[in-house]
């Protein structure tokens, strides 16, 4: 080895500067980019939550009454109030059913007793589709898929609602 100190040009110094000064700025830079790409990934999701729709069970008849609540969704950073409605009834059993009003056709509102021609059904005024009590679409008509289901939850006599979720089969 040798005794004598390799001395830096200035070229290289300024290289090794700039260099040096230019990547702490790409990763200043950078740095809230990716926290912003990442933050709402790692954030945990309001999905499956049970929302309090203001109903007794004792209140729940046979006959499909459409009920309507507010929930809080959450997009991003924005945070809103969105409503909601279901058609809920006790079937035969005795068993709490709540259906989605969206038609599975091409997404109207349906209605229980709609039509003067079908008044136990639900009626999808857009293009005349049908579906029975149960929620499953009557053949012939335009809807191909049974009406969604809604999570449910009875806590202290009022009843709770979550996401709805298809059904397969017509």
């Amino acid at each position: 080895m040798s005794d004598k100190k390799q001395q830096v040009s200035r070229r290289q110094f300024l290289n090794y500067t700039l260099t040096g000064v230019g990547g702490f700025m790409a990763a200043g830079m950078l740095a809230p980019m990716l926290r912003m790409a990442v933050d709402p990934v790692l954030k945990e999701s309001g999905q499956g939550d049970m929302a309090n729709v203001g109903l007794s069970v004792d209140d729940i008849t046979t006959e499909p009454q459409k009920v309507d609540w507010k929930i809080t969704q959450v997009d991003g950073w924005y945070e809103s109030e969105v409503n909601r409605s279901a058609w809920v009834f006790k079937d035969e059993n005795g068993d709490i059913q709540a259906f989605s009003p969206i038609c599975k056709h091409l997404g109207c509102v349906v209605s229980w007793g709609g039509s003067d021609e079908y008044p136990e059904q639900f009626f999808c005024p857009c293009h005349d589709g049908r579906y029975y009590k149960d929620g499953t679409n009557v053949p012939g008509t335009p809807p191909l898929q049974p009406l969604d289901v809604y999570e449910l939850e009875v806590r202290d006599g009022i009843l709770f609602l979550g996401d709805a979720v298809p059904r397969e089969g017509a």
